[in-house]
């Protein structure tokens, strides 16, 4: 099975590519398609990665308080709303 430049990504069986191969291959985008999604929405879900996390350090920072101290605030509001 090639993956030089472009040939792993053609939609059609390259030419002298057996069926078997043909297939693998597919079935390789295939995998690596999923994990690709699956990394793209783990980097979405990441508590890190959360512009809401962020936002909670320069709120702990600007006000003196600890992170804790500032997440207990927001757990606070949420209850009373």
């Amino acid at each position: 099975m090639q993956r030089d430049g472009d040939s792993l990504f053609r939609p059609i069986p390259s030419p002298g590519e057996s069926n078997v191969d043909y297939r693998k291959r597919l079935e390789l985008l295939q995998i690596e398609a999923a994990e690709r999604r699956q990394r793209q929405i783990d980097e979405q879900s990441s508590p890190l990665n959360s512009p809401a996390n962020r936002l909670v350090d320069v709120i702990a920072t600007n006000t003196g308080l600890t992170l804790d101290e500032v997440r207990a605030e927001q757990v606070s509001r949420v209850a009373t709303k």
